[in-house]
């Protein structure tokens, strides 16, 4: 049952649009049930009924016609209740409601059980049989756990059908589709795909780059080359393998010149698709063929020829584009956005980013955020492949993203841009003054960083200093580890840039979401596993290299600080500290005379919280990472999108915690700083304020606003609403009354950039 299940599943996954999607499922449940009916009815978008959409063994002039309310039928009922229905004689039940035009008068047992998806309802899967008995439990586990796992495949089929691809095909306008704030602003531009090469399933839809008859040549020439490799790998194997195991090379060979593959993808191209596209579509449907084989060694030949797909389309894939061949206005989608891919666009084309993963403290939303760039994250059901080429709509502070805008709606959004533009330009000025609360006291605010290309734009932009440098984003896009003197050069590049301001380099943070190519880390929990401090301290060699480089780059300054990340406990403060002190002694012996820089501990794990009057003690600084920190206080994971609405900035007890780290780092006399993405929060800003929190650190694109908000409050004012807000339970309410603070004090334009 379990490979029926996943059958069924992929099947369901790779279908074109929902009508052959639901066609599949009811098609492939009658036949692994023996039974003489499946339906599927799908709730309509008034959220109120429900209709007939595909059914295996009723009258099939009645799918689109039937239609039942909640509560309507047994089939209402099954939605109504959102649990199973199960009957050996449905119509003794009160609720039966016969439709003549079904012909189902001839079956009695009846199963229904609810599609959910994200806690809504969808519709329902019906299966129904002639003779009167019970479905027992195996019948009912199945039913229930494939409905379970077709709920995400149907609610993609379903966009991907809106969306749609063939010629001739009337588009949705305006079609929405809800994700997860990632970075704010509005955008308006064209999608491009970045997908991972070598992927047949990753690969979009597009059309033609020149023309068929050169895509025709070029796949033509790819299914040579992969022949020629399967002639060469028999060659190698003659010594190996005796000559019947050989023959599964030619076997290949066979595979690669049969009409299925070539003929099918030729015409494919001919049809209108780009040779990936029509070779992803072929392998798809050929592998689906063996894969519903009753023989076992013929389904396992899907996984051969799935092999030989990515073998061709190695060969097929034409190098990236250049940089001129991204759309002036580029929206980037990818169903796991990288920094590289990133990286790959020019920075002036890119207009805004959409990830089917991640959520809004993923590293890559981060980065966005950095670079002042909206995006969108976490949008599961998104048919990534679909949507090359389309004009899009991203809306970062809802979470939202629009394909194929009507006029009207993209004027609207326009709108936004505009009022976006003249809000930033208008704090342009006030960007530079020092952010000075209304009694007078001054609240530096810093720029966090991980490119050099930041240098510029933080220092144009009015920040006091560097308060977080991600030291792990030139390690990210290298293919090895960078050499002392590569991180001195990087490192004193910024220190110089900001001297006498300070600069804040964090030592190396890599594991959880942030992986280095050449240095996996695999894990079944990352973000509890090897990360940050721990993979330094057991790599000495890693961290006293990147030590050494940061106090060579001061020489002749006196603006460094170091911040060690993830400590939770006193033992790897220690340890750390020893570390530095051994590099520091080791240039002492070369002749360099670098004074001891300023040095702090991150408080992002909940240990550090408790620790903090300790952990202050011993260090010049403390610096909250708040990212983190509110992961692990709530046990939500930040990259998760299905629980990414439980990570809450302005949950209770987070600010508990906050105030318990700023509690403690005043007893030892420490200033305390937040350099995580909750300063960026307007809202939060004001609470932070409250709390005595010495200073802030945040992207680029939110210091002007963040330097607005300090400057409309004075810190007893702010203490007031933080104690207004402790005596309050719901975040909700906490953000209620923040939003009607800013609003007060003529900040209402900052509003919407806050979430929960």
């Amino acid at each position: 049952m379990l490979d029926i299940l996943r059958r069924i599943v992929q099947e369901v996954s790779a279908a074109e649009d929902l009508t052959q999607a639901l066609d599949i499922i009811v098609q492939r449940v009658k036949q692994a049930m023996s039974i003489d009916v499946c339906s599927v009815y799908l709730m309509l978008p008034d959220r109120q009924h429900l209709l007939l959409m595909a059914s295996e063994g009723l009258n099939p002039d009645s799918v689109g016609h039937v239609r039942l309310g909640l509560g309507e039928g047994l089939v209402g009922l099954v939605a109504e209740r959102a649990e199973p229905v199960n009957l050996d004689n449905a119509t003794d039940h009160p609720l039966f409601r016969y439709f003549p035009e079904t012909g189902e008068e001839r079956y009695h047992a009846f199963l229904g059980v609810p599609i959910i998806h994200h806690r809504r309802l969808l519709g329902v899967l019906v299966v129904q049989q002639g003779e009167r008995r019970r479905f027992d439990d195996q019948h009912v586990a199945f039913l229930i756990t494939l409905a379970a796992q077709l709920s995400g495949a149907i609610s993609h089929a379903e966009l991907t059908g809106e969306v749609g691809h063939g010629r001739g095909r009337q588009r949705q306008s305006n079609l929405q589709i809800t994700g997860i704030p990632g970075a704010s602003g509005v955008a308006l531009g064209m999608a491009v795909v970045a997908y991972m090469a070598a992927d047949l399933e990753a690969v979009p839809d597009r059309e033609p780059v020149v023309s068929a008859e050169a895509e025709i040549k070029a796949f033509k020439a790819a299914v040579s080359r992969v022949q020629e490799e399967m002639g060469e790998i028999k060659e190698r194997m003659a010594g190996v393998l005796p000559a019947e195991e050989r023959l599964l090379f030619d076997a290949y060979v066979m595979m690669l010149n049969s009409d299925s593959l070539l003929t099918r993808t030729v015409e494919r191209i001919q049809e209108g698709s780009w040779g990936p596209a029509a070779l992803r579509d072929t392998i798809r449907e050929n592998s689906r063929t063996f894969e519903e084989m009753d023989d076992p060694y013929l389904r396992e030949r899907a996984s051969d020829l799935r092999d030989i797909g990515r073998r061709i389309l190695t060969h097929l894939e034409s190098s990236h584009r250049t940089p001129d061949e991204f759309p002036e206005r580029t929206i980037l989608i990818g169903e796991d956005l990288t920094a590289t891919q990133l990286a790959e666009v020019p920075v002036e084309r890119l207009a805004g980013l959409v990830s089917a993963r991640g959520t809004g403290s993923s590293h890559v939303a981060i980065l966005a955020r950095a670079m002042g760039i909206p995006a969108v994250m976490g949008v599961s059901d998104l048919p990534v492949g679909r949507l090359e080429g389309r004009e899009v709509v991203v809306d970062g502070y809802r979470g939202q993203i629009f394909i194929q805008p009507s006029r009207e709606l993209r004027e609207e959004f326009q709108r936004l841009v505009d009022e976006e533009r003249e809000l930033t330009e208008g704090l342009r000025n006030l960007a530079l003054e020092p952010a000075t609360t209304q009694d007078g006291i001054i609240i530096p605010v810093y720029a966090n960083s991980g490119l050099l290309a930041d240098i510029n734009p933080s220092k144009q932009s009015g920040a006091d200093g560097i308060g977080l440098y991600r030291t792990e984003v030139p390690f990210m896009v290298r293919d090895r580890f960078p050499s002392e003197e590569e991180q001195i050069g990087i490192y004193r590049q910024i220190l110089a840039s900001f001297d006498p301001r300070p600069v804040t380099l964090r030592t190396l943070d890599v594991g959880g979401d942030k992986a280095l190519p050449y240095f996996p880390v695999k894990e079944d929990n990352p973000f509890l596993g090897w990360r940050g401090i721990r993979i330094t301290l057991d790599h000495p060699e890693i961290f006293l290299t990147q030590l050494r480089a940061m106090l060579r780059a001061s020489q002749g300054m006196n603006n460094l600080n170091i911040l060690f990340p993830m400590i939770s406990s006193l033992g790897e403060l220690k340890a750390a500290q020893r570390l530095l002190q051994r590099a520091r002694e080791e240039l002492l012996d070369e002749h360099y005379v670098i004074p001891l820089p300023r040095v702090g501990v991150m408080v992002e794990v909940p240990s550090a919280v408790y620790l903090a009057e300790a952990l202050a003690r011993r260090v010049d600084f403390l610096s909250v990472g708040t990212n983190d920190l509110i992961q692990y206080l709530l046990a939500v994971d930040r990259n998760n999108a299905r629980v990414a609405e439980l990570y809450i900035a302005l949950h209770p007890s987070v600010l508990r915690a906050l105030q318990q780290v700023t509690d403690g780092a005043r007893k030892a006399g420490k200033p305390v700083s937040i350099c995580g993405e909750m300063a960026a929060d307007p809202a939060a800003a004001i609470l932070l304020i409250g709390m005595g929190i010495d200073s802030l650190s945040v992207n680029v694109a939110s210091l002007a606003r963040v330097k607005w908000v300090i400057r409309s409050f004075s810190r007893e004012r702010a203490r007031e609403l933080l104690a207004q807000c402790m005596e309050m339970e719901e975040p909700e309410a906490i953000r209620a009354l923040l939003n009607n603070a800013l609003v007060q004090a003529g900040l209402g334009g900052l509003v919407r950039a806050g979430k929960t």
